[in-house]
């Protein structure tokens, strides 16, 4: 049936890429394994061409009127950026995920029912979603495509659980559906999984990972003005674009605000942010030269002329370096990329490793808590549960995954008995620092990188790729110069913060002002720095840690450098502190900053006995303890504008209850100021 594919095969990689135009070894194997139905899975370098190989079987499918192609897809950057390759070959393509609105979404499903498209590009959420389960089985499925398919293995780098689901999907295939799961990632440990789960027949398609055009350079900065410096004094230095990676939203809004301030232009691109999008855009179309994002930049993402990556902090472990330098050149013929490590990177790596599973503690609490109150939503959690909602979502996707829940217009519990897969998680986690200790490992060899990195992803076929800095020589300075570290010192010693008040009061249960707007509100405030950052970080933690001492006077000095011209435009003459009843920390701090800006000191607010804020972990909990905590005096003589004055700020609830309570008390305007931000927010 097939004797002919081969010269079809060919036909459509010459109208993708011109006349000259070959296969590179393996991928038509791939395709021919793949169109014969065999479950096939295929585990090659980046840029080798993994997607080539289910485009052009789509279009094979296409030509024989064998049913659409289904692309699970995790990023959706990934997803706009293959299907503009997919339409030049004229593959009708559509793509279904969380930007669509509900009216697309709708004619998308139709289209789907009809037969009118040959590819879709869907989240592995989107799978099991009702609308695209009620439609599946209407749908003639050719080809089941799981891009990134390490993502299924409980021991892939990047195991998540919505991927894990589709083991469900891959054992219900029907036997005339092919199967083709592609990645650049998996290790043996992996691929004896995958094969487990696409079944021993499956045709494997494995090559060197070699990439030995990528220049790696290692680069030990542990602080961040150095690492801010190097890249304003090299990035110039570097033809055309290239990708920053960070570990966290916040560094990449910082290094893509510096970056532009010294005559680079950088966006920040991150989960969540309104506009990445766009930013994406831009750096695709090279209309600036760097972007700067975090690991949802990461798998798939297909910019051929990407010519250097710099991870501004050391990554989880070597496969997702491999996968993050490998953006970079894919099709040009050199690309550089550097490796910086900070002294803030292991604390980063070992929250997201400690974090990684739900406890059993929460776990048992959140199915408790559906079973008493049956189709509960998730923001209803937060009312019964002190958790931050990431850790209910996490619980709540995990009992899911395993069978304990159900999402039906809300979730349900099932009568299977619950069991907590602690040693299991523990065995995970347990080789999630081991992959640390491997990618510590790597800042530390003389010999060639590019060889430890493969050898480290079990490829032993790799020679040494005479092009790192171990094997060539190092080709950019380990140091910035002086002036640079000084400049870019300067800049992190002024960066502040901005305190934004709770604008809607959280569910409380009794609470009267429930779901309402906050009404008095105060003002938009400010906040020194964040916690434990080098510079005034580092001495708001020495004032509070290991015991309250004092907060120095350059802490005092500094506030009051900043708060004078605020406080002479908003002519505010008196200042209150947030009161605690375990020190007189921030009231000294806070008589001592009245001293030096020449305003008044006023005792205010009082404290009650309750639990520490810092123990309260989402909105409903921390606004009712900090309600339960402060109060005004009757007698109290409440000026007409105050600053208010706290030393660490996190949920913002403790500055925005007090600040309520004053202005309901007759205060007219209340600007709040923070010597500290120690909130969490990561990608």
């Amino acid at each position: 049936m097939y004797n002919d594919l081969h010269c079809r095969a060919v036909a459509i990689l010459k109208e993708m890429y011109g006349e000259t135009a070959s296969f590179r070894e393996g991928q038509y194997e791939a395709i021919e394994a793949t169109m014969n139905n065999r479950r096939t899975l295929i585990v090659q370098k980046t840029g080798w061409g993994k997607s080539l190989v289910y485009f052009i079987c789509c279009k094979l499918l296409k030509e024989e009127s064998a049913g659409v192609t289904i692309v699970v897809s995790p990023l959706l950057a990934l997803m706009d950026n293959q299907r503009e390759a997919a339409e030049r070959i004229g593959l009708r393509c559509g793509v279904l995920n969380s930007t669509i609105d509900k009216d697309t979404k709708s004619l998308f499903l139709s289209s789907l029912e009809q037969g009118k498209l040959d590819l879709v590009f869907i989240t592995p959420e989107g799978v099991f979603k009702e609308d695209f389960q009620r439609v599946l089985p209407n749908m003639h499925v050719g080809l089941f495509v799981i891009d990134e398919a390490h993502c299924i293995s409980d021991w892939g780098h990047d195991f998540r659980l919505e991927y894990g689901r589709l083991y469900r999907v891959i054992s219900a295939l029907p036997g005339n559906v092919r199967l083709l799961g592609t990645t650049a990632t998996a290790n043996d440990r992996v691929v004896e999984d995958l094969k487990k789960q696409f079944g021993d027949s499956v045709f494997i398609s494995r090559g060197s990972l070699l990439r030995d055009n990528l220049y790696i350079q290692i680069l030990k900065m542990p602080d961040r003005a150095s690492r801010y410096a190097w890249m304003v004094e090299n990035i110039p230095k570097l033809e055309g674009s290239g990708i920053v990676y960070c570990l966290t939203a916040r560094d990449c809004d910082y290094v893509a605000d510096y970056l532009g301030k010294n005559g680079i232009s950088a966006e920040a691109y991150y989960s969540g942010k309104r506009d990445a999008e766009e930013s994406l855009g831009c750096f695709q179309r090279n209309e600036i030269k760097v972007l700067v994002a975090t690991i949802k930049l990461g798998m798939g993402y297909d910019k051929g002329d990407v010519a250097f990556v710099i991870h501004y902090q050391m990554p989880q472990n070597i496969v997702s370096y491999y996968q993050q330098i490998g953006r970079a050149g894919r099709n040009i013929p050199r690309a550089y990329t550097f490796l910086m490590t900070g002294q803030e990177d292991e604390d980063i790596i070992d929250y997201f490793i400690r974090t990684a599973f739900p406890t059993e503690k929460e776990l048992r609490e959140v199915r408790s808590i559906v079973t008493e109150n049956d189709g509960i939503k998730a923001n209803g959690l937060s009312r019964y549960i002190n958790a931050r909602k990431a850790r209910t979502d996490k619980a709540l996707n995990f009992l899911e995954h395993d069978g304990y829940l159900y999402y039906e217009n809300g979730y349900h519990s099932t009568p299977k008995t619950f069991v907590y897969e602690g040693d299991f998680y523990e065995k995970i986690r347990q080789l999630r620092y081991s992959e640390m200790r491997q990618m510590q490992e790597l800042l530390t060899i003389t010999s060639c990188y590019n060889r430890f990195i493969i050898n480290s992803l079990d490829d032993n076929t790799g020679k040494n790729c005479g092009f790192c800095a171990n094997c060539s020589g190092k080709k950019f300075p380990d140091r910035p110069e002086q002036r640079e570290l000084e400049k870019a010192q300067r800049y992190l010693d002024s960066l502040q913060m901005t305190i934004s008040p709770r604008k809607k009061w959280p569910a409380i249960e009794g609470f009267v002002l429930s779901n309402k707007s906050i009404r008095p509100c105060i003002d938009e405030g400010i906040c020194l720095c964040k916690y434990g950052d080098p510079g005034y970080g580092m001495l708001v933690k020495q004032g509070k840690y290991p015991y309250p001492t004092r907060f120095s006077d350059e802490l005092v000095g500094k506030s009051a450098e900043i708060l004078e011209p605020i406080l002479n435009e908003k002519h505010i003459g008196y200042v209150t502190d947030v009161p605690s009843l375990r020190s007189n920390l921030v009231k000294d701090f806070t008589e001592r900053l009245a001293k030096r800006l020449g305003i008044q000191y006023v005792e205010v607010l009082k404290k009650s006995p309750a639990d520490q804020q810092k123990t309260m972990e989402n909105s409903s909990f921390q606004c009712k303890n900090a309600l339960d905590s402060f109060s005004i005096p009757d007698d109290a003589i409440i000026p007409e504008r105050l600053l208010l004055v706290d030393d660490i700020v996190d949920s913002k609830w403790t500055l925005t209850v007090c600040g309520y309570l004053l202005m309901e008390n007759g205060c007219e305007e209340v600007f709040p100021y923070a010597l500290a931000d120690s909130s969490q927010r990561e990608d």
